[in-house]
């Protein structure tokens, strides 16, 4: 998972909403464990949210309190989930060729 010489974003922030590290050469540590189920949590949660959102928004007669209410918690579920997808890309191995420049395979 994590090379030694790397860290781990965690998915929770800091003082001042500041990104945490986690520097572990194992994924079984408590840290890495309680990251792992934080992050299920929150995509989890994200995707509860996501289901009532599209509910708020079928509804042409919401109120508008509701809807701005239910901006706010789309955008920290957003948060959370952009925070794990970062973290888990960092942590995939890395491969010969870049993604943008795909295979380097000739093409027939």
């Amino acid at each position: 998972m994590t090379e030694s010489n790397e860290l781990r974003l965690l998915p929770w922030s800091g003082p001042d909403d500041k990104p945490c590290y986690l520097s572990a050469d194992t994924p079984a540590g408590y840290l890495s464990r309680l990251a792992d189920n934080t992050e299920k949590i929150q995509l989890g949660l994200a995707s509860e949210l996501l289901a009532h959102a599209l509910e708020v928004l079928a509804d042409r007669h919401s109120d508008p309190v509701e809807l701005r209410l239910l901006a706010q918690d789309l955008t920290g579920a957003l948060r959370n989930a952009v925070r794990v997808a970062t973290s888990r890309g960092h942590r995939l191995p890395r491969s010969v060729h870049s993604a943008h420049e795909g295979p380097t395979a000739p093409l027939s």
